[in-house]
């Protein structure tokens, strides 16, 4: 365990040694701070959730097989991977990136190659589910060590329940962290702790718990962190300290289900048929006599034996009570003799109102809209003004996943740019956040939106275009109206000009606005001097300048 196994990643220009703070860096990993001993805590979980994420796994492993659960996700997945015969189901998005085209085509081609190892286009759906499910996703990026420049050559998909990532203190020789003089108080004379981060697979079934430093005889395998790619849901217990799926916070919800459900059943099965009361006339028999003679009364007209249909046998089931027991009650002399009655079933069994209550309370636990599970109203495709509003927060919930998932594509991004000697890594610093992954899209509510919003845009605008050069300019309509962005105004200049010069469209300044005709030729436009408005002492001047003389007006 003392060797990693994997490669390591290093920056050329490392953090300087003057920057320092006692605050361990933030994760969004739910991994904890190990001390320098090295051994693993295990939680005892005394409310019986989970006691290691390799139960909590399990659990979410087998909510998913629930129909309703199952359901419910195969409706995000879908929502979130759209298959496409002709589209691949996302696309990098280099627009707001400041590199050159050469390095754009490259990084292009390098996504490309990724997407390929993966099998993305066709093992998607799975891939986006497991990643769902589990709450994190652990893919292994092999290369050949001896040829590191030649980039990834296989991406290995790991159980996730056979990993576990390991952020531990390294131990010092002197064993003691000394905290520097009080009296001075000078940052630079505290030891802070430096951590060590790997992985820790175990190729059995049993998630690696125990202490790593004796893990290696027993199957762990000590990987570097850099050959892994890690991505997480990003929604972490911080008081436990671990990954939570998006399925945690629907445990309870499912088990009420679950034991709402089974209740009713037992309850109707119970409750349906309807049973007889024997009255059996004992006369003065003595109380054990006419115990005896109740009993042999009972056997005698009850059904001894039973036919399996399954078998084609007959079986004495006398040793079984059956759950539809009729009942038998002596009755003395003096009574009405021996007689049968009939206790009616239970009423109102059709009534399934809680079973609906706590089945749409594990939708909204799941974040998905109830009305999409009924299955009885169709999909409207109307204004975006009739779309519910569960639709607006599932669409927005869904982006939110993408854009977290779409962290997996960034780490074997940069592991393949930077192996290629594409860019560095501190080019690479640089360039992630300018880098975005494209999904295609298939919410009719977004299209909807889109259309009707720049419907509203365009009528004001129109609305608003009188008064352009007088309370607005024409920027103000693009910015403000439009909500263009820089980048567009001049995206959509240079197209523009482009397709005047083209001849695609015509150029606005040899057209009428009035009559929206083009002008005609210089000649048949020659409508005389204009004559401006008159001044205040009531002479008027011409565009060239020269005086002219005002009409004189009548007298009143």
């Amino acid at each position: 365990m003392a060797n990693l196994f994997g490669f390591s990643i290093e920056d050329n220009e490392p953090q300087s040694p003057t920057t320092v703070s006692p605050v361990p860096p933030s994760n969004e990993d739910g991994v904890d701070h190990y001390l320098s001993s090295g051994f693993f805590g295990s939680y005892v979980d005394i409310e019986g959730v989970y006691r290691t994420e390799f139960d909590l796994i399990k659990r979410y492993r087998e909510m998913a097989l629930h129909p309703e659960c199952d359901s419910a996700i195969e409706d995000i997945v879908n929502e979130a991977i759209v298959s496409d015969t002709n589209d691949s189901p996302v696309e990098i998005e280099l627009s707001n990136l400041n590199a050159s085209d050469g390095i754009k085509k490259k990084i292009r081609s390098e996504f490309k190659y990724l997407l390929e190892l993966l099998d993305f286009n066709r093992k998607s759906h799975e891939i986006y589910r497991n990643w769902y499910i589990d709450g994190r996703l652990y893919y292994h990026k092999v290369i050949d060590l001896k040829n590191p420049q030649e980039g990834i050559q296989e991406l290995r998909y790991i159980d996730a329940m056979k990993m576990r990532y390991v952020r531990q203190q390294k131990k010092k020789k002197e064993d003691v962290l000394r905290l520097g003089n009080v009296a001075k108080n000078n940052p630079m004379e505290y030891e802070f702790p430096e951590l060590e981060e790997y992985f820790i697979y175990n190729p059995k079934t049993s998630y690696p718990t125990t202490n790593p430093s004796t893990m290696g005889g027993h199957g762990g395998i000590k990987m570097a962190k850099d050959s892994i790619t890690y991505c997480t849901s990003g929604l972490v217990d911080r008081n436990k300290g671990s990954t939570l799926s998006y399925l945690h916070k629907s445990i309870k919800s499912l088990n009420q289900l679950r034991m709402i459900e089974d209740s009713l059943v037992i309850y109707r099965l119970s409750r349906a048929p309807e049973r007889r009361i024997f009255y059996i006339d004992v006369g003065n028999l003595p109380k054990v006599k006419a115990e005896q003679y109740l009993r042999d009364v009972m056997m005698r007209y009850r059904n001894k034996l039973v036919y399996d249909a399954n078998t084609g046998e007959i079986r004495d089931d006398k040793k079984y009570m059956s759950m539809l027991e009729d009942f038998w009650l002596p009755r003395r002399e003096g009574g009405r003799g021996t007689e049968i009655s009939t206790l009616p079933g239970g009423q109102n069994l059709g009534e399934i109102t809680d079973i609906e209550y706590f089945k749409k309370k594990l939708y909204r636990s799941l974040n998905v809209p109830p009305s999409r599970m009924d299955g009885e109203g169709g999909f409207n495709l109307g204004r975006s003004s009739e779309i519910l509003r569960d639709e607006v927060k599932f669409s927005k919930f869904v982006a939110r996943l993408r854009k977290r998932f779409s962290h997996m594509f960034n780490d074997m991004l940069k592991t393949q740019l930077i192996l290629k000697n594409i860019i560095t890594p501190e080019d690479w610093s640089i360039m992630e956040e300018h880098i975005q992954y494209d999904f295609l899209y298939d919410n009719h509510f977004a299209e909807l939106k889109e259309a009707e919003l720049l419907n509203e845009r365009l009528t004001l605008v129109q609305t608003a275009e009188p008064y352009v050069g007088k309370y607005f300019s024409q920027d103000y309509l693009r910015r403000k109206i439009l909500r263009q962005t820089d980048q567009e105004i001049l995206e959509q200049d240079s197209l523009i000009d482009k397709e005047i010069k083209d001849g695609v469209i015509a150029d606005p300044a040899s057209i009428d606005p009035e009559t929206g005709m083009p002008y005609q030729d210089d000649a048949s436009m020659n409508l005389g001097k204009p004559v401006m408005e008159p001044e205040v002492d009531g002479s008027a001047t011409e565009v060239d300048g020269s005086a002219v003389e005002m009409p004189k007006g009548g007298e009143i």
